[in-house]
């Protein structure tokens, strides 16, 4: 007699649980002004990814080509898994000393957890976070970027 009791209290647990979760569905059907769903890819052209969202890390560069890092390695040092990897030379100055520069600010995608560790860390602001997503490619070497643009030299007054 207990089995068939408690039989008819999982029935109506269950009846229940339904009904809570159908009027949470009924909530937002009948507010058709606040869709929260994107339909992507039709929505391609209008998406527009949040501010918050850390899609890949990019160096920008300025119009005449020129970025902001220094090559002092320290998004290499605090990046947990070594997505990030500089390839600096020392090249001799007008005035006779000699300065780090960056050769290759090479970035591994495929690595990458998009913790971005590497952003704080960075002293010059040399590096961000973009809103890119779309990361989808047949070959894994594609992943393997190169940041610094060819020919790209450091701004003037960064130290």
């Amino acid at each position: 007699m207990k089995e068939i009791i408690q039989y008819f209290k999982d029935i109506a647990f269950g009846i229940k649980s339904l009904i809570k979760g159908m009027r949470v569905t009924g909530h937002y059907i009948s507010r058709p002004s606040k869709i929260i769903t994107q339909q992507y890819p039709e929505n391609k052209e209008t998406l527009q990814m949040f501010d918050r969202f850390r899609g890949e890390v990019v160096m920008p560069h300025d119009e005449n080509n020129e970025h902001m890092c220094t090559g002092c390695s320290a998004c290499e040092v605090v990046c947990p898994n070594g997505t990030i990897e500089i390839i600096s030379k020392r090249v001799e100055m007008e005035d006779g000393k000699k300065q780090k520069i960056i050769d290759k600010f090479v970035y591994h995608l495929q690595m990458c957890t998009m913790c971005g560790l590497c952003i704080p860390a960075c002293p010059t602001d040399a590096i961000v976070m973009s809103n890119d997503f779309e990361h989808a490619v047949f070959d894994r070497s594609q992943l393997t970027k190169i940041l610094n643009k060819p020919g790209s030299k450091i701004m003037p007054g960064i130290k």
